[in-house]
């Protein structure tokens, strides 16, 4: 398998401690991209109309 920041290859096994990174560095700088939004998952809004008007969207937990 290849690392997905610099390509090097990674031994996929119980021993490969940053995989599927090849090491902390690559990891962290993926963790970088997600944080900054260079990359991330598309995703569609609900229609507001779907939504009700009294109805919150954001679950809350338990006070």
């Amino acid at each position: 398998m290849s690392c997905p920041t610099c390509g090097k290859a990674v031994v996929w096994d119980g021993q490969a401690r940053w995989r599927p990174f090849c090491g902390e560095r690559c990891r962290l700088i993926d963790l970088g991209e997600w944080l900054s939004e260079e990359r991330r998952l598309p995703a569609e809004d609900a229609p507001w109309s779907d939504l009700d008007a009294n109805e919150d969207p954001a679950p809350r937990s338990p006070s």
